[in-house]
């Protein structure tokens, strides 16, 4: 195995962490014939700890090793996996290197741990190669990921040779991508160690769709236009979803990213204490074959915050244009974002004359960056009745729907008063009372 590792080419550039270069050296000391038999099983048990471990995470099952070699491959960012991110495998001299790593892969796929484990009386190479996950719940682990990483593990499984290997692959790079941001809906921004912003997944977003948002049809319809045509590759504008609390806003833009992940969409979250990183953040993803959203939930400003005027900068007004597949959807109760006062309205001041209408209109120039402004307003009781009796339907609670509104009515008196979410907490409340869910 240690020879087959050396020999790669195109896929060097293993992660630090991968597990590949050290079951390498352990096979190459075995090979040698020169180890200490109690050390050589303790590293042993320490890969297979990890692979356990990156099963357990990403809820691998049946082959471990094959599953891993599979998520090696849709994992590492190189030149070549980015370029057929974009285009799909294209003719050129780097294929003969690609297929010549994949000939590789392939052995390591077949690689036989049969006689490591009988020099050493241990099983789990065995065990691995038939393993059984415990099942767990989807919010344990990235489904998302765990189905694709599995499904090419088992095209790989069945490659007759290197080009059906390299077909299998490369159609994932382009259908999928590569590396986290081929894998996952949905990031953070952390701060590395050197100081420059880093992309981190967020392995469990919220799987609601917009079947699961009742009413505000009309906003959904403009929300949903604008990203359609983003994903596409037309011009669409920046969203600012505004209103009353509880009405819907973050539900419907985490909804777009279950709809149009498969299509490229990508979304990014971030806060108001990060703005100053987004200049260095879309230097990192602008070249990508993604389209991405940077989403800003319940933005708004504080007369002392300055903040807003690095947003204002990378929206539109600063001298490098924004990547055509970035765009910056937000969410606020706030329809002008900044906190505004009567004084903003004087046009002279009684003390000095400057004009204070320079302040008013430096505030509004944020909000008028984005060319698409949804308005999401408390509904009426009606609509919060009938958002309930949907509600409870999509849950299998088969109950009357006049007790059902006036149990509603009781509820949101007490929560918040009427509105999409309150009606959703209503919902869960019946779903946790037994004497309600059994009616």
């Amino acid at each position: 195995m240690h020879k087959l590792v050396s020999q790669l080419v195109v896929y060097r550039n293993l992660p630090a962490d991968n597990l590949l270069e050290p079951l390498a050296a352990i096979c190459a000391e075995f090979a040698a014939g020169d180890y200490n038999r109690e050390e050589l099983t303790a590293e042993i048990y320490e890969q297979v700890h990890k692979l356990l471990d990156i099963g357990t995470v990403y809820g691998f099952d049946k082959n471990l090793w094959h599953n891993y070699l599979a998520f090696l491959l849709v994992s590492c960012e190189n030149p070549f996996a980015i370029t057929c991110e974009k285009v799909g495998a294209c003719d050129g001299s780097v294929n003969q290197f690609a297929k010549h790593d994949f000939k590789i892969f392939q052995q390591l796929f077949a690689y036989d741990f049969s006689e490591l484990e009988r020099a050493l009386e241990i099983n789990c190479f065995s065990l691995i190669s038939n393993y059984q996950a415990v099942v767990k719940q989807e919010r344990r682990y990235n489904k998302n990921i765990s189905d694709k990483v599995q499904a090419l593990s088992t095209a790989l499984e069945g490659a007759a040779d290197a080009d059906e290997f390299f077909a299998c692959v490369t159609k994932f790079y382009h259908d999928y991508g590569v590396g986290k941001l081929g894998l996952n809906k949905a990031f953070r921004i952390a701060q590395a160690q050197q100081g420059a912003p880093e992309l981190v997944p967020i392995s469990n977003t919220e799987q609601i769709i917009f079947a699961d948002l009742i009413g505000y049809e009309d906003q959904k319809k403009r929300l949903l236009e604008n990203t359609e045509a983003f994903v596409a590759g037309r011009p669409a504008n920046n969203v600012l979803l505004f209103g009353d609390s509880g009405t819907g806003k973050s539900s419907s833009i985490k909804a777009l990213i279950n709809k149009y992940y498969d299509q490229g969409l990508r979304m990014i979250e971030i806060y108001k204490h990060q703005f100053r990183d987004l200049s260095q953040v879309i230097s990192q993803i602008k070249n990508r074959n993604y389209r991405f959203i940077i989403y800003m939930d319940d933005l708004s400003f504080e007369e002392f915050e300055i903040e807003y005027k690095y947003l204002k900068a990378i929206i539109e007004g600063g001298l490098e244009v924004r990547p055509d597949n970035i765009l910056i959807y937000a969410t606020s109760n706030r329809r002008h974002l900044i906190n505004e006062t009567w004084k903003d309205r004087n046009d002279v001041t009684q003390e000095d004359g400057i004009y204070k209408s320079d302040t008013m209109q430096e505030k509004l120039s944020l909000v008028n960056r984005f060319g698409c402004t949804i308005y999401y307003g408390q509904p009426t009781q009606k609509e919060y009745y009938k958002i309930v009796c949907e509600l409870a339907k999509k849950q299998g609670l088969e109950l009357d729907d006049d007790f059902l509104c006036a149990e509603a009515r009781k509820w949101e008196l007490h929560h918040g008063g009427i509105s999409g979410r309150t009606a959703q907490q209503f919902i869960n409340y019946l779903q946790g009372v037994a004497d309600f869910s059994k009616k």
